[in-house]
């Protein structure tokens, strides 16, 4: 692409070259200082600039920043010119090609990897200390030199453009690259440090698996709606030392992710050498430079045995290569905020599914106390010995024992004895000897049906010892306590952002539990003949009740 005239005469001193690179933020020529012979590289910076006075300053001001950034692993900045309606950056010339690059054509080693994200929270750390922040950390701005020192380009360039928000046309055309951006970012809240050390253990996450974080699928702002409300797939590939710190960096709360880029190195620099070894880095020859804290974490002995040697020898490629998106042209564009783009896909308010978990759970307690249990003859007996009830044919007669529709036991009457029919001239009541496993089960109340002589008659059968001492009475206790723990342990890793929609989804068995539990629990206490369909009310509220419970956090915890 022809170099535009206007280019040209803002720089007389440098001859101008081929176009090499392109992007949201920017166009890059290759250039020649004349009476340096230097190679250099020139950045022509969006024509937004020179239409607004404001950020036109702002960015003069950041180009000065920019200049006094001395640091081995920051593309260093030589010139910076205003005029003819140009911003013109005029950098070092690196020749070894990006990180990109090489991640999508050789692959990246996870020493490799490694080393690369200590020269790039290096130089982060370095600006953060000057008080500019990059904002676009990603691998296609890490650059090598021709002897494989890595440096950082392009800072401060998205915050002076955009302010530090994310701009975006109404279409969902996102102004820089939403692969490696922060949630606080996407949302327009105030930046700090955090923000870079989001992108830059992004860019690690990638060249240590070979994926991104999150689905890319959908276009550029759904995948931004992704880093803002959703958790990041885990960091399996690589040993837990290194993904600790690498899931510690990607924390979607900036308070939950590391302060700063110096204190990620740290952590870094301890989990490879953990992995690695302690020599892994003068083994690998990776020129990087470390400050004093980060060089000693790097050096402390490891607690485990190391990753055998040709593990360093193992590339790591880019598993699915994206078409580069193209660039928003600011002049031509109407920019809005994310913010207000992704608040229409917001999680709703969670205080409704509050209130209806609320309201179900109140009346799923109150149906045990406010449902009678059915009015039936009352028949209070020790189940150890055989239960006397009713009259007729023993041989024809039968009881069976149910509690909410399920039968516990159906057993024949025993033969009448004859010695006690001698005693009395009236037929002597049916005896039936429940069996063993049936006199542990009752507890509280159950309803006991005689048959004899083709008539059927209820009973309320009630046993004598405490309704506790019965599998009804202590498992419905159990499985109270048991639904409860496990709700609770499944809202805990909503409250933390540790689980999402399976989550809610396991809730309604549990909930199911709870509610038969909390029908079930007071049913024995207060020897309640049990029926169906209050268990299965309660069950059913105890569904609405745990998952709009499990909704509700987990809208508050991505809000």
């Amino acid at each position: 692409m022809t170099v535009s005239a206007n280019v040209v005469a803002a720089l007389p001193q440098y001859e101008l070259g081929a176009e090499v690179g392109r992007g949201g933020m920017g166009v890059v020529y290759a250039a020649v200082h004349r009476p340096l012979g230097r190679a250099v590289a020139v950045k022509r910076l969006p024509g937004v600039l020179a239409s607004d006075e404001r950020m036109s300053a702002r960015f003069a001001h950041e180009a000065r920043l920019l200049a006094r950034l001395d640091h081995p692993h920051i593309v260093p900045v030589y010139d910076y010119v205003q005029d003819r309606g140009e911003h013109l950056l005029v950098m070092e010339k690196l020749d070894g090609g990006t990180v990109w690059s090489k991640f999508t054509g050789s692959g990246v080693t996870p020493a490799s990897s490694c080393a690369i994200g200590l020269a790039m929270l290096s130089g982060l750390h370095a600006a953060h200390g000057a008080g500019v922040l990059h904002l676009d950390v990603k691998p296609k701005n890490l650059l090598f030199t021709a002897g494989g020192v890595l440096k950082v380009a392009d800072f401060g360039i998205s915050q002076v453009v955009s302010e530090g928000a994310t701009l975006v046309t109404h279409g969902g055309q996102v102004l820089g690259t939403p692969a490696y951006l922060s949630p606080e970012q996407a949302l327009g809240n105030p930046l700090t440090p955090a923000a870079d050390v989001y992108g830059a253990a992004t860019v690690l996450y990638e060249l240590l698996s070979g994926r991104l974080p999150f689905d890319s699928g959908g276009g550029a702002l759904a995948m931004i709606q992704r880093h803002v409300y959703q958790q990041p797939r885990p960091l399996i590939e690589v040993p837990d030392p290194l993904a600790r710190v690498i899931m510690r960096g990607i924390e979607r709360d900036p308070q939950a992710r590391y302060r700063n880029a110096e204190t990620f190195a740290v952590d870094l620099a301890a989990a490879a050498a953990e992995v690695f070894g302690r020599d892994w880095l003068l083994r690998l020859g990776a020129p990087v430079h470390l400050s004093p804290h980060v060089a000693a974490a790097g050096t402390r002995p490891a607690s485990g045995p190391s990753v055998p040697r040709e593990t360093l020898d193992i590339p790591v490629r880019a598993t699915l290569v994206d078409a580069p998106p193209t660039p928003v042209r600011l002049g031509a564009e109407t920019l809005v905020p994310a913010a207000q783009l992704l608040a229409a896909a917001a999680p709703k308010p969670a205080r409704w599914f509050a209130l209806a978990a609320a309201l179900a759970a109140v009346v799923m307690i109150t149906i045990p106390f406010t449902v009678p249990g059915r009015d039936l003859p009352t028949l209070d007996v020790d189940l150890s010995k055989p239960v006397s009830v009713g009259q007729g044919d023993p041989a024809t007669a039968r009881l069976a024992v149910t509690a909410a529709g399920i039968t516990l036991a159906d057993v024949p009457a025993s033969p009448a004895s004859p010695a006690a029919s001698r005693l009395t001239s009236t037929a002597p009541p049916l005896a039936f000897e429940l069996p063993g496993a049936s006199r542990w089960i009752v507890g509280g109340a159950a309803v006991a049906t005689v048959t004899a002589d083709g008539r059927s008659t209820d009973y309320s059968l009630r046993p004598v010892t405490h309704p506790m001492i019965s599998i009804m009475g202590a498992g419905s206790a159990v499985l109270l306590l048991f639904a409860l723990a496990y709700l609770e342990s499944i809202l805990r890793s909503l409250r933390r952002r540790r689980a999402g929609t399976a989550a809610v989804v396991a809730a309604a068995p549990l909930g199911f539990a709870l509610g038969v539990a909390v029908w079930l629990l007071p049913s024995v206490l207060l020897r309640h003949t049990p029926d169906l369909w209050p268990a299965l009310v309660c069950g059913g509220l105890g569904v609405a009740a745990a998952v709009c419970t499990a909704v509700a956090t987990r809208r508050s915890a991505l809000r």
